[in-house]
């Protein structure tokens, strides 16, 4: 099976990452984002800490969100563990969802495997030797069936 690693940004297929800066804001939940890494991290404290939510949407640049994540991660929600996936699948969504462009990119690469290739994350990547989780890459995998499922649907609709 054909697999496609990414990683960095500005590596090619760069725009799989949550740093990816969007071409233009997505909306979720009502509020403009301007990566999926910024949704993501502030989810962590919408219900607990809604001023660091707040701030974290603010911040300019993924790095420093992730930074301002961890610096407060005492006040995170405590079901973290259990959503986080879904969060990180409704972010994913929106992305390709909002962003045609992007969606055709991820359309593009076909049946391949898509692998967060990283040795500082063994769940979302895959450890760096490939003994990691990956779970953004099989959640980049599942919106891709997702993509291709409605637009063989024929109606055009958005789920």
């Amino acid at each position: 099976m054909n697999e496609i690693r990414f990683h960095l940004k500005t590596e090619p297929h760069g725009y799989l990452s949550n740093f990816h800066a969007l071409p233009k804001p997505i909306v979720i939940d009502g509020q403009e984002w301007s990566t999926t890494e910024h949704y993501f991290q502030a989810r962590k404290f919408t219900e607990t800490a809604p001023d660091v939510a707040d701030l974290i949407r603010r911040t300019t640049g993924p790095a420093a969100v992730w930074r301002m994540a961890e610096k407060h991660e005492r006040r995170r929600r405590t079901d973290w563990a259990a959503v986080k996936d879904d969060i990180m699948r409704k972010a994913v969504w929106e992305k390709f969802r909002q962003i045609p462009a992007l969606a055709e990119l991820l359309l593009a690469t076909g049946d391949a495997r898509l692998v967060e290739h990283t040795a500082k994350d063994a769940y979302w990547g895959d450890g760096g030797d490939g003994t990691g989780k990956n779970m953004l890459g099989i959640i980049l995998m599942e919106v891709r069936a997702r993509l291709r499922a409605e637009r063989g649907s024929g109606d055009g609709a958005t789920r």
